[in-house]
């Protein structure tokens, strides 16, 4: 199970993007991409509201968050299938898929960026599964994305792993119980992956069948 933005996808510059557009037609100050970046990965409406507050978890008023978040889906929709893999990810999930892993993309982002962005990417043919941030009721950090993809597998969860790149994902993967390996390169609020909570760390993802094997 492998996470899209931060792990498989740079997502960050067209977020920032749709994030700063948002802002701009509220008369809001726009945000550095750095901040907006530090506000990726526990899904679009969680970003919206930080983008708005300035703040990882305070509430925005909420005539202007139904605004906002209108704003921000209408110009994210025109720009997040632009969004690139990482160097090594199309390598990595062909060594992977050649191997016969089977393989599930697991992401926080709705749906509606998520599929076109994983075929105009390449990316979407590896994966027999793809659960977004709106498939189910809940999402990342809690586990019931991971149980559903390993309850469609017929694996148990001790025998799966994820690959992510942010605290969200580690405990996703704890909760669920499956093993965890992140990336260093991605997004987990501006802060380094602590690695004493993995069980293993990868600089990218050709390095993942030197573990899987």
């Amino acid at each position: 199970m492998i996470d899209l933005d931060g792990t498989l996808v740079h997502t960050a510059p067209e977020i920032a993007a749709a994030a700063n557009l948002m802002l701009a037609e509220l008369n809001l100050p726009v945000l550095p991409y750095s901040q907006v970046e530090s506000y990726i990965g526990e899904g679009a409406i969680v970003l919206i509201k930080r983008c708005l507050t300035g703040q990882l978890n305070v509430e925005p008023d909420n005539a202007l968050f139904v605004q906002a978040e209108a704003l921000f889906f209408a110009h994210y929709a025109q720009i997040a299938a632009e969004s690139k893999p990482y160097d090594g990810v199309i390598d990595g999930l062909q060594s992977i898929y050649n191997k016969g892993f089977r393989l599930a993309c697991v992401t926080n982002k709705p749906e509606q960026f998520t599929l076109p962005l994983l075929q105009k990417s390449g990316l979407a043919d590896f994966f027999e599964i793809v659960v977004s941030g709106d498939t189910l009721h809940k999402k990342k950090p809690d586990p019931i994305q991971l149980q559903h993809i390993c309850a469609k597998f017929d694996v148990p969860e001790y025998e799966a792993m994820l690959v992510g790149d942010s605290a969200t994902d580690i405990a996703a993967a704890q909760a669920a119980g499956c093993f965890i390996v992140t990336v260093p390169y991605g997004y987990n609020q501006g802060r380094p992956i602590d690695i004493a909570l993995v069980d293993a760390t990868i600089n990218d993802l050709t390095e993942l069948t030197n573990i899987l094997i």
